[in-house]
């Protein structure tokens, strides 16, 4: 797993609409909060999409986009979106090929660990966590993160 200090590899792909992403055009206006999780509609990722959802504001007044990762379709996150009201990203990842490139996939290929990145505006990784069951602790760890690279 890629760590803090860390050059996050560029990333880019659908979101829930269609459109494609691209991480440098989201760096350019502001740290990036990437989180992986397994999948859409279970309810460790129902919860953990809720609590971004919760604090969206607040990541959002300190300049920071969030964007969730599953490997879950286009069609899949639109309803997860619709369903949750979350305001943010959600990006499609095929075969898990974003995972991988982080280093969050799990061992024999069974899917996808829960893991936030805090990337800087300059692309390196601020902060790097990893909570299966404290799901919350994410958010916490993240506003953190984005107070001491102000």
């Amino acid at each position: 797993m890629l760590q803090a200090g860390d050059k996050a590899p560029d990333f880019h792909g659908r979101d829930q609409d269609g459109r494609e992403v691209d991480s440098r055009a989201l760096l350019a206006k502001g740290p990036v909060v990437l989180y992986f999780y397994p999948r859409d509609f279970t309810a460790g990722c129902t919860l953990e999409a809720c609590v971004f959802r919760d604090a969206f504001s607040d990541l959002d007044a300190r300049g920071a986009t969030v964007v969730g990762v599953s490997a879950d379709d286009e069609a899949s996150h639109r309803r997860f979106a619709d369903k949750h009201g979350l305001p943010f990203t959600l990006l499609t990842d095929p075969g898990h090929a974003l995972a991988k490139r982080f280093g969050v996939t799990r061992a024999f290929g069974l899917g996808t660990r829960r893991v936030t990145f805090v990337i800087g505006k300059d692309g390196v990784i601020r902060g790097a966590f990893h909570h299966e069951v404290l799901i919350q602790q994410h958010v916490k760890n993240v506003q953190k993160t984005l107070s001491a690279i102000a």
